[in-house]
């Protein structure tokens, strides 16, 4: 456990950015899987009328540092290829 009063603060501090950490996650992970369930659906328009608001959710996630920049590049990537297989 924690003896110095600065530890203490820095465990207070990550237990609340772990929640925030954790919120932004979550909107991100159902941004995929809404743009996926689209996507299985075959609504293109719809699909393209939301990619621009799930790359604008990845990027800030990836900013944030939660995922890494590639790891957001190489989604957005494959989401634009299957908009464009359909």
């Amino acid at each position: 456990m924690a003896n110095t009063k600065s530890a203490i603060k820095r465990i207070k501090r990550i237990s609340r950015q772990t929640v925030v950490n954790k919120a932004r996650k979550s909107k991100f992970k159902n941004a995929i899987k809404k743009m996926n369930s689209l996507l299985d659906t075959k609504k293109k328009k719809e699909a393209l009328a939301f990619l621009p608001k799930l790359n604008s959710e990845l990027m800030k996630v990836a900013k944030t540092g939660i995922i890494k920049k590639q790891n957001a590049s190489r989604n957005i990537s494959r989401i634009s290829r299957k908009i464009n297989a359909l």
